[in-house]
């Protein structure tokens, strides 16, 4: 069984970002890029399903500029078998990401496609949701644990109600949840290693996707600071502030 797992270069989880003078974006200048965290588990995950047998080989994908590499060889030296690159300088949104996905799917005929449920950056939770709708397969978001077997997959993902287990058909596609997994730390040999295996490049343009953005970004803007807490003196003049000022009762 082949794995694809789609991977995100973004700004460093430690990071504090700060937003452009004229709030066009974020300043990505000298910010420490990193693997998208919901990413790195599923790395983590499809490595594991590889190493119990479930998988043969597992290939990880980026859609982006050329800095995207260095995320894919962070993959490989994670344990995955090689990469490909989907480069592209436009601005990506998570249909055009889809599309983009769909189209190396296509091409390799994976039987399974795990990657996380959201980028940290903007947070939009639909890239995983999209790609299954375009390849018309069963999918399973959010996932806390993963079972393949017989042809199959089960995913088990946290409701409201507690837990929910699906039974998938294969091939499907599966988005990851914080408590899937801990993600292993890459060795320094695997690191050096992950230097000679194979990288394609393929130009998004190749692939026949029409990559512009169908949402256009208004402005940016920080979270407004908090307010300093106000000290009182009893219960009573508590209650009356919360009458007057919050409003809350």
């Amino acid at each position: 069984m082949k794995v694809i797992v789609p991977v995100k270069r973004v700004v460093d989880s430690n990071v504090k970002v700060r937003v452009k003078d004229d709030g066009s974006g974020v300043e990505l200048g000298n910010a420490k890029m990193s693997m998208n965290p919901f990413d790195e588990i599923a790395v983590e995950e499809a490595v594991r399903l590889k190493e119990k047998g479930a998988a043969s080989e597992v290939v990880v994908v980026s859609c982006g500029g050329a800095q995207c590499q260095e995320t894919l060889r962070t993959a490989i030296a994670a344990g995955a078998d090689r990469a490909i690159l989907i480069e592209t300088d436009a601005e990506l949104q998570p249909l055009p990401v889809a599309k983009l996905l769909k189209a190396v799917v296509d091409k390799e005929q994976p039987q399974l496609v795990i990657l996380g449920k959201q980028a940290i950056d903007d947070d939009c939770n639909q890239t995983g949701q999209m790609l299954a709708a375009l390849l018309d397969w069963g999918q399973g978001t959010f996932a806390s644990r993963v079972e393949v077997a017989d042809h199959a997959v089960a995913v088990t993902r946290e409701i409201d109600g507690g837990l929910e287990t699906l039974r998938l058909n294969l091939p499907a596609v599966i988005t990851t949840d914080l408590r899937l997994n801990e993600p292993r730390y890459a060795t320094l040999p695997n690191i050096m290693r992950a230097k000679k295996k194979p990288l394609e490049i393929v130009k998004a343009a190749n692939l026949g996707v029409d990559v512009a953005p169908r949402l256009k970004t208004l402005k940016i803007t920080e979270p407004p600071k908090r307010s300093a807490g106000v000290m009182v003196p009893d219960v009573a003049a508590l209650v009356a502030k919360l009458k007057s000022e919050a409003k809350v009762i």
